[in-house]
């Protein structure tokens, strides 16, 4: 079965100028990547059916590194070849190259003491200067071009974000978790939200054998004096967050919410702050961790008093 990416972007440019963070950030992004493969593979490739348990239609973007390093590299070649792919296979095939001034290159070499490839035994300027005239014909044909002389690498990350996410990629997966503080503190949970100052419905005979879904149990909690003010700020915090987060590149993020027992209190603001976030167009995944646990006095301490 033959492949076909909506979108085939070839990241080349000068060693050093941030090809590997270009290629990271990518993946982050959901772009399937492939790194110095050698270019007569690259029909096999294409031509490769998904792995067995993928989508058996996987048209995620494809990003093929390739540099001075690969094997059998010859540029003019190399643009030879991409233009007969796109002209006989119809694919969206771009390029972007990695520009970057020979000094700032050669401070980095200086700085990670790595060699540079085209020059094992000599000054990286000569390697520098070498490869820049034999990538002269990819930088010609790219339709993009980055200079990232005085990019970080977390600024040229966050400019191929704001480039390449598109639509569905990029997105940062959102959970929504409830669990008990008397149960443990979830693993990986990024942010923990404590709502034991709401009124606790354990202590209520007639509501204590229910949980936060129950109508009656989310309206006595509801009822708590605290509770507008406090749910309102809370939606203001991750309302404010959330973006911040996805555009910083953080795949996942997980907003934990505690109550003594984990069926209650917990188990209602979960549900309640995931329906404010689906209506400002997230789409979180909610958990209730100890949502089926019997209730126990023993757990969820005295009483207070009213």
């Amino acid at each position: 079965m033959s492949r076909r990416p909506k979108q085939i972007l070839l990241v080349t440019g000068m060693s050093g100028a941030g090809k590997s963070t270009v290629l990271r950030t990518l993946e982050d992004l959901g772009w399937e990547i492939v790194d110095n493969l050698p270019l007569l593979l690259l029909n096999r490739l294409l031509d490769t059916a998904p792995a067995e348990g993928s989508d058996s239609d996987d048209e995620r973007p494809l990003a093929l590194g390739i540099g001075s390093q690969t094997r059998g590299f010859d540029a003019e070649s190399i643009v030879q070849r991409i233009k007969r792919l796109r002209e006989d296979h119809e694919h969206n095939l771009g390029a972007l190259f990695l520009e970057c001034a020979g000094s700032e290159l050669e401070r980095r070499y200086s700085e990670t003491r790595r060699r540079h490839p085209l020059a094992q035994d000599r000054p990286a300027i000569d390697g520098i200067m070498r490869e820049r005239e034999l990538l002269a014909p990819l930088k010609q044909w790219s339709n993009r071009l980055i200079d990232t002389t005085d990019l970080s690498a977390n600024e040229l990350a966050q400019e191929i974000r704001s480039t390449f996410s598109g639509e569905g990629l990029g997105q940062t997966t959102l959970s929504v978790l409830s669990f008990g503080f008397s149960r443990g503190l979830p693993r990986n949970a990024d942010l923990v939200l404590d709502m034991r100052f709401l009124k606790n419905p354990h202590w209520v005979d007639n509501l204590r054998p229910g949980t936060g879904q129950d109508a009656d149990v989310a309206a006595y909690i509801a009822s708590d004096p605290a509770y507008a003010a406090a749910i309102t700020q809370i939606e203001s915090l991750l309302l404010l967050l959330l973006p911040r987060y996805q555009a910083e590149g953080k795949a996942y993020v997980t907003i934990a919410f505690g109550c003594t027992g984990g069926r209650h209190r917990s188990v209602h603001v979960a549900e309640r702050i995931a329906a404010r976030l689906r209506h400002e167009g997230f789409s979180p995944t909610v958990t209730h961790r100890d949502l089926r646990t019997a209730p126990q006095d023993s757990l969820e301490g005295a009483p207070l008093v009213a």
